[in-house]
């Protein structure tokens, strides 16, 4: 990705200029999202990289019915991924998958994957544009931006900036922020099967404008979390941008996850100016994880020029085949502060 020195004025105006116009938006929405907030403690669910083939893609329905017989889930969270990367992005695929998100009756918040769109351009997967796939992904869903699927709760959303995709809410002094961030390096590989040996202009423009997008939220969220004396930020996105089987590649070559740095740096600006723990919720990677990925001493500190970030937990749920759970979160009524906020557990599926 262009380097920020390679930015032009006119492209960091205009991302400014869309993000003073959707603030009324924002505004708009956050009454009614935070107007659920209580004293109580809650649940809310997790999970990701599922259904990933036939056999899973039968079970998917039976999943959903075991998360909604969780009755005091708030919401779920899909992290992304809804097929496998070997399998066609087909629109009638996607609306298969929508017309089963509709049977969810907690509030689904879900944030896309690199399968269904970033990947797309594989021949397997039917050599499509993957922008095109985007274009497709959101139209199919996040046709009402600034509402969940499932059970509608309304959230803030980016849709001014293009990415309806990208909300926040908060409930119970916890800010959550759900954001577009890819594996394949953020969608800087190339799109190999429509022959390209190097990222077009267009691809790299698209990630130019999400990872801004991106940033811009994860430093909204945290300064509205610190205005708002919330006890913790809870971070939500598909990338597992700390995967175990890159460690080696990115520590020969950082430029491997290199899509990631500015995100991160971020992360890490915001984790350590908040006075209260943070999380990161992801994917990507297809076993369950529960890590500090940037505390002191990390190989990643090297690899992404950062300095720690000791207050970041980091939770990656099960995926693809080891799909055979959800991680059920619990954050704790109003009084508990500090690492007392959120614990987690997984809950095997019943099939």
């Amino acid at each position: 990705m262009p380097s920020k020195t390679l930015k032009t004025t006119t492209a960091a105006l205009t991302l400014a200029l869309c993000l003073l116009a959707s603030q009324p938006a924002f505004a708009a929405t956050a009454q009614a999202a935070d107007s659920t907030n209580d004293n109580q403690a809650f649940t809310f669910a997790a999970i990701g990289d599922i259904p990933y083939g036939a056999a899973e893609i039968a079970k998917f329905p039976s999943r959903i019915q075991d998360l909604n017989a969780d009755k005091d889930l708030k919401f779920v969270a899909h992290v992304g991924d809804i097929k496998n990367g070997s399998s066609v992005c087909s629109d009638e695929y996607f609306s298969y998958i929508r017309s089963q998100f509709d049977t969810f009756t907690h509030p689904l918040v879900y944030t896309p994957g690199d399968n269904e769109w970033v990947d797309c351009h594989r021949t397997n997967n039917g050599a499509y544009n993957p922008l095109e796939r985007l274009d497709k992904i959101r139209e199919v869903f996040f046709d009402e931006p600034g509402k969940t699927l499932g059970a509608s709760m309304p959230v803030k959303s980016q849709k001014e900036l293009g990415l309806p995709e990208d909300v926040r809410f908060t409930r119970n002094r916890v800010a959550f922020s759900v954001l577009n961030v890819q594996g394949s390096n953020n969608s800087l590989l190339p799109w190999t099967g429509l022959g390209e040996t190097a990222p077009t202009p267009e691809q790299l423009a698209e990630v130019e404008h999400r990872t801004d997008a991106v940033v811009a939220q994860i430093r909204q969220t945290f300064a509205d979390a610190r205005r708002s004396n919330d006890r913790a930020v809870v971070l939500v996105q598909q990338a597992d941008m700390f995967d175990p089987s890159l460690l080696a590649a990115a520590t020969a070559d950082p430029e491997t996850v290199s899509g990631f740095r500015e995100i991160v740096q971020a992360i890490v600006d915001e984790t350590n100016n908040f006075d209260a723990p943070a999380y990161l919720v992801n994917g990507d990677s297809h076993v369950f994880a529960e890590n500090q990925p940037l505390a002191k001493g990390s190989p990643w500190l090297n690899i992404y020029g950062s300095p720690a970030a000791d207050n970041l937990q980091r939770v990656t749920v099960d995926g693809a085949n080891n799909a055979v759970d959800y991680v059920r979160f619990r954050v704790a009524g109003n009084s508990a502060k500090g690492t007392g906020v959120l614990s987690w557990e997984k809950v095997p599926f019943s099939q």
